[in-house]
């Protein structure tokens, strides 16, 4: 994570709901709300871009206890208000059973909100860590069992899109996991269709860099809670990606950019997959385009 340094955003005290309720909200700094404003656009183009939200829609935004999600949150709540398009919200956490987990955390801050919130008990640290040997990497089992507990709550609840809290720098790493480890070039989408086609999937922080999010959120002082499942693993093959892109963003500033920017520019027939793009009717093209110049 790319650590916050600046300065000049409000430290808002940690949320209590009592603290909440008694004392007055405190005044925003003209830099958090350059932030607030930049991150709200920045969500706004995306959802426009890849027409995430319709009139109608039920949004499940999927609140983890980390930074992006909290975020992602706020982000939905301050469109709503403003949206050319209505649509409703609900807040849904998985509380997975970890050994220490502050269950009251959430429901007690989604409930200071106002928005309609669930959370969904299954317990999941017992098979991943039954199922996983020690020292190997939990992620990919745990995000499967994640994803299907969603999945399900979202079919029986009449949820139309479902929202993650994948930032920017998330799916760049995905490319890179990808290409290093999986010998494809393959990111993670703004908008997917899940598998079965029942699920939309989006991801409105996709255009936000994760450093923005780390400002908004030490500035808002989210109750953040720990993922103690994976967020002790060492050397995970996503943070050794993180840590490359940052390396390259502090000695080459603007590079991550430019590769997001190549995300949304792709020409396939410049690369060399024969699925994607018929190189055959090449050979037509041409003596389409001799025939006509004679």
């Amino acid at each position: 994570m790319i650590p916050a340094v600046d300065l000049d955003l409000p430290l808002i005290p940690r949320f209590t709901p009592a603290a909440l309720l008694a004392a007055p909200p405190p005044r925003p700094s003209r830099s958090f709300k350059r932030l607030q404003a930049e991150i709200r656009g920045q969500v706004g183009k995306a959802i426009a871009d890849y027409a995430m939200i319709a009139e109608g829609d039920k949004v499940m935004v999927c609140l983890s206890g980390g930074k992006d999600s909290y975020t992602l949150l706020d982000m939905l709540l301050s469109l709503q208000r403003s949206a050319p398009v209505s649509f409703e919200l609900v807040a849904v956490n998985l509380d997975q059973k970890q050994p220490g987990f502050p269950a009251h955390v959430l429901p007690e801050y989604l409930q200071s909100l106002g928005v309609p919130w669930h959370v969904i008990e299954q317990d999941t640290y017992s098979v991943v860590k039954r199922l996983i040997p020690e020292g190997k990497t939990l992620c990919s089992l745990c995000s499967r069992m994640r994803r299907g507990a969603l999945y399900r709550y979202a079919a029986d609840n009449g949820v139309t899109k479902i929202a993650l809290g994948h930032h920017r720098d998330d799916l760049l790493e995905t490319l890179f996991l990808n290409l290093f480890y999986g010998g494809k070039l393959k990111a993670m989408p703004p908008k997917l269709l899940s598998d079965d086609g029942r699920h939309i999937v989006i991801r409105p922080l996709a255009y936000v860099p994760e450093r923005e999010i780390a400002r908004y959120a030490r500035a808002r002082r989210f109750p953040l809670i720990p993922c103690t499942l994976c967020g002790s693993q060492p050397n995970l093959q996503r943070e050794i990606v993180g840590r490359m892109l940052q390396d390259w963003e502090r000695t080459h500033p603007g590079r991550v950019e430019s590769i997001f920017a190549a995300l949304r520019d792709v020409q396939p027939s410049h690369l060399a997959d024969a699925v994607l793009f018929d190189f055959a009717a090449l050979d037509a093209g041409r003596a389409a385009a001799v025939g006509n110049a004679g």
